[in-house]
């Protein structure tokens, strides 16, 4: 706590040690004034800050007054509502041991019947204390705010599991720009694979162009060679997070704390969706209707109207789309001038023979190969055997049972033809006479 005191002063003293310079006319002091409000200014931690006008002029007295020790800032302490004895052995608990969160800590004095108290409460206290550990030992890490320039500089990419719909539960794969906060390309799918990541990917790119670059974790599908030879094609730099470390794609989890509390919500209490096409249909009324129209609270605009203030990103062409989300495997051709793939195989060009070449594929159709050798193509090969038509990571989304025609043709055939034999024997049996009433007292014959 005293060496943040320490910091603080610090940085106050740097900007007040030139206005006190004795040679300064007033007109000069006020100008460097006017010059120091215009800048944000680093402050210990990394986090970056403006200094109103009031503010130096304040510290300039403090410091013509007092000098260095003018500026530590005052000891602010409010009476505790918690009572001292419960935080005396919160902190006997985390000195005992330093790897014991707050919340551990307050779970160990509630079972030990010392008190109540929250896990929030104990924070603020640890960090009084300066025992504001992490569960690894080390002291919390400062992050430094960041925002991209301009649209399209760095897309963020990840995965958020939601509810169970038509039986399985749907997993939301989502890119936000970085800059706009807008959400270019998602999709809801039941797996967490290339197949949904990809479909998600190629939404944003055939809607707002190509990035400069998109910023992902280590999950299966952001390390899959597809995911990565999409955006070699099409020239995307890709960045992988630091493992463990969600902090660095705050922006995603932001936005997907908003679809939690918004839209999430929201459809549990209608019940949930029947199938993904439902699904999908509501999320994208809810994401251009609301989320892209509001303000965003970091920003203060809306995602959409900053998203077409930005830039205009290259579109790419439907050929240069194809390519890129092509999937790719390199074999050996045989003597016989043939390689196999998956179980499969395919004749190539003899000229081929005992060289590695790149096989290109869209993973729903085994039955069209693409030949290329060195980067150059060979044509396509020509397929021998075929017993696989779709590659085995390639799991089609089932289709939603189809709609009921209400037509009962059957039923329609019987009344037809029950209605026609009616007609020609011109019975009505609406017309028929009731049947006489059984006598009361008839005795049966022996």
């Amino acid at each position: 706590m005293e060496d943040k005191r320490q910091a603080t002063a610090l940085f106050r003293y740097s900007l007040t040690r030139e206005l006190a310079d004795p040679e300064l006319s007033p007109r000069q002091r006020g100008a460097l004034i006017t010059a120091l409000t215009e800048t944000d200014h680093a402050l210990p931690g990394g986090r970056r800050l403006q200094v109103s006008a009031p503010t130096l002029r304040r510290w300039l007295r403090a410091w013509r007054q007092g000098g260095f020790e003018a500026l530590l800032p005052a000891v602010r302490r409010q009476p505790h509502r918690t009572p001292a004895e419960v935080l005396q052995a919160a902190e006997v608990l985390k000195r005992e041991a330093p790897r014991r969160t707050a919340a551990q800590v307050a779970r160990a004095l509630a079972e030990a019947g010392r008190g109540q108290v929250s896990a929030r409460t104990l924070q603020r206290h640890f960090a009084y204390l300066g025992l504001n550990v992490q569960a690894d030992g080390s002291l919390p890490q400062a992050l430094g705010r960041f925002e991209a320039s301009q649209f399209g500089e760095l897309w963020t990419g990840d995965g958020l599991h939601g509810p169970v719909v038509g039986g399985a539960k749907a997993i939301l794969f989502a890119f936000i720009d970085d800059w706009s906060r807008s959400i270019p390309g998602w999709r809801w799918g039941h797996s967490e694979d290339a197949v949904r990541l990809e479909a998600a990917l190629r939404r944003a790119l055939e809607s707002a162009g190509i990035p400069d670059a998109v910023f992902v974790d280590n999950g299966s599908a952001f390390i899959s060679a597809p995911f990565h030879r999409t955006l070699a094609t099409l020239g995307i730099r890709i960045v992988h997070s630091r493992p463990g470390h969600a902090p660095s794609r705050g922006k995603i989890e932001r936005f997907f704390r908003t679809v939690r509390s918004q839209f999430l919500v929201e459809l549990e209490a209608r019940g949930g969706a029947k199938d993904l096409e439902e699904l999908n249909e509501l999320f994208g009324a809810w994401l251009e209707g609301v989320y892209h129209r509001g303000p965003h609270s970091e920003t203060g605009q809306a995602p959409l109207r900053r998203r077409l203030a930005g830039r205009q990103l290259r579109r790419p062409l439907p050929a240069e789309l194809h390519d890129a989300f092509l999937w790719s495997e390199t074999r050996v051709v045989t003597k016989t001038a043939s390689v196999g793939l998956f179980g499969n195989h395919y004749e190539v060009d003899p000229a081929l023979v005992g060289v590695r070449v790149q096989l290109l594929f869209d993973p729903f159709d085994l039955t069209t190969i693409e030949v290329r050798y060195q980067g150059r193509a060979m044509g396509l090969a020509v397929p021998r055997q075929i017993d696989r038509h779709v590659h085995p990571a390639a799991r089609q989304t089932p289709a939603p049972p189809p709609k009921a025609s209400g037509i009962d043709y059957l039923a329609l055939v019987r009344d037809r033809l029950v209605a026609g034999e009616r007609s020609r024997l011109g019975i009505s049996y609406r017309k028929l006479p009731a049947p006489s009433p059984l006598p009361q007292n008839t005795q049966e014959n022996p």
